[in-house]
């Protein structure tokens, strides 16, 4: 868990109408967003407050309240199962909130370099074989042809100029 836990600031206690408005509220990464349902959905959540930091996930019954934040989920109980899909997860003890665990979300896992996916359509792009391009013309030399003594004009190539 990379993120700082701490005290609230005060003043960022407002309720969240749904989950989903609670991590776009907090620029959670959209490939997290089907992770954390799940979690929350398997665990039995009553409602969502901003808590600065983190969000924090209020449960139905017994146990503490969730604090999800932008790559974490944090306040599970040591003996809590939490099934994802089919898989259980693996929570790790939390270094901020003893005694409780904690489990990062997907995006983490995710190397640095594959491109995020995008949550609009995108349109199918047939990419043509690269032509090369046309060699370029180099630039021409500027020569100094010098001035005329008569009207002060820059002469001509042939030697000229405008009082000729």
């Amino acid at each position: 868990m990379k993120e700082v836990q701490g005290p609230t600031p005060t003043g960022t206690s407002r309720p969240y109408r749904s989950l989903a408005e609670a991590l776009r509220a907090h620029r959670v990464p959209v490939e997290n967003h089907e992770f954390i349902a799940a979690i929350t959905d398997a665990v039995g959540i009553t409602s969502y407050i901003d808590r600065g930091r983190y969000i924090e996930a209020l449960r139905r019954g017994e146990g503490a309240s969730l604090h999800i934040g932008r790559t974490y989920t944090n306040g599970f109980a040591e003996d809590e199962v939490i099934v994802v899909g089919s898989t259980p997860l693996r929570l790790q003890p939390s270094e901020g909130r003893a005694p409780y665990f904690y489990v990062d979300h997907p995006s983490e896992f995710l190397p640095a370099s594959a491109p995020a996916r995008s949550s609009r359509a995108s349109s199918s792009r047939t990419s043509a074989p690269r032509t090369p391009a046309a060699p370029r013309t180099p630039k021409p030399v500027e020569r100094d042809y010098g001035v005329c003594d008569v009207c002060f004009m820059v002469k001509t190539p042939s030697g000229g100029c405008g009082c000729d």
